[in-house]
């Protein structure tokens, strides 16, 4: 069987050093050694500065929107349902603009379109999707024009570039999840990078439960804290990232190069690099996928309909200023294998059996 997705594996006898390291401390969380070595070493690693390590991903989202202060969002329907739902938890209010058709992105102009609308909106919540970064140029220029904040869901683009500068250092705070799906992980984990240093601050207070340590009790906090054993295995496997990266871009490369005469793919940023974390292909309609993932099924190939469906039709409590490209995309969208554990023979094996499906 071809899998969808395989996790990164540490390597245990480089993770059990760390371990019983943790264990002769006795200390096992609470802003630990290894969880600054993590954080060190990782805004080493991405080019970035004030990354703040938590719990998960969607407590990452949760935060950023809380050190920033906003509390009404426009958003994207094409997204993880995290994206949504982890607002949606805490009474925030959002509402769905389109996205752009050819990158599956959110649309900077269907935003701004949304934001003239409600002048209420304080925020834009857009996820670089599939690890293809949005117009972060565009988004700029909207955020000084209207006076809005900008909260990237990052967690497909760990490795990710604009130019010579990390998409992590776009907006104002840019959210990772280091899930075990992820193509970097602690097993459970995220991170939030942040623009400002106050916002850094703001936010390390409120995962210590509002806490801190020079001055008691400062912010409404809770408890997001990445522990030690997490983050040895961050450490461990930070190590091979290089080779992650490099061989998942080729497997995404090889993809491309062989299907992109067959089926739609979607655009990328022109001056972005690629980290494979996904390899997204879209047919002509739902039924067509459905048939291309019962094919695959009947050859050991996994795949799946990712991302659908469309979120505006999840969260209908949400204003919905216009998702026709996004009810497009979803209606055929699915998901080829790609990890890190495949082989370029794995690559051709699933194209040739995409061929040989009849549904392209």
């Amino acid at each position: 069987m071809i899998a969808l997705n395989s996790p990164l594996k540490p390597d245990l006898k480089r993770l059990n050093q760390y371990l019983e390291t943790i264990n002769e401390r006795g200390w096992f969380t609470n802003f630990g050694p290894l969880h600054d070595e993590l954080t060190e070493r990782l805004q080493d690693y991405l080019g970035v500065e004030n990354l703040l390590l938590v719990a998960n991903g969607t407590i990452a989202l949760q935060l950023a929107g809380r050190a920033l202060g906003v509390d009404n969002l426009i958003t994207t329907p094409f997204s993880f349902v995290a994206t949504t739902s982890a607002f949606q938890w805490q009474k925030d209010t959002l509402s769905f603009a389109d996205i752009d058709r050819k990158s599956y992105n959110l649309c900077p102009n269907s935003a701004r379109s949304a934001i003239v609308q409600d002048e209420s909106i304080n925020a834009v919540l857009a996820t670089h999707v599939y690890g293809n970064p949005c117009d972060v140029e565009n988004f700029d220029s909207l955020s000084k024009e209207k006076n809005v904040k900008v909260i990237y869901d990052a967690a497909h683009t760990f490795g990710v570039n604009v130019g010579n500068k990390s998409v992590l250092s776009f907006g104002d705070a840019s959210t990772l999840s280091f899930h075990a799906t992820k193509v970097f992980h602690t097993v459970e984990g995220g991170a939030i990078v942040f623009k400002s240093k106050e916002s850094y601050e703001k936010a390390k207070h409120m995962i210590n439960f509002g806490i801190d340590p020079s001055n008691g009790i400062v912010e409404t906090g809770i408890n997001g804290k990445l522990s030690e054993y997490q983050a040895a295995v961050g450490l461990v496997n930070l190590d091979k990232m290089d080779n992650v990266l490099e061989h998942r871009a080729e497997l995404f490369q090889l993809y491309s190069f062989g299907l992109k005469d067959l089926m739609e793919l979607p655009t990328w940023h022109s001056n972005a690099n690629f980290n494979g974390a996904y390899m997204p292909v879209k047919l002509e309609n739902r039924k067509k996928a459905k048939q291309l993932i019962s094919k695959l099924a009947e050859e050991g190939i996994q795949s799946r309909a990712y991302f659908s469906p469309s979120l505006d039709s999840v969260f209908s409590n949400c204003k919905n200023h216009g998702t026709e490209n996004s009810d497009e995309v979803v209606n055929g969208i699915l998901c080829l294998p790609l990890h890190f554990h495949m082989t370029k023979k794995n690559i051709s094996s699933v194209i040739e059996a995409i061929k040989r499906s009849g549904t392209i």
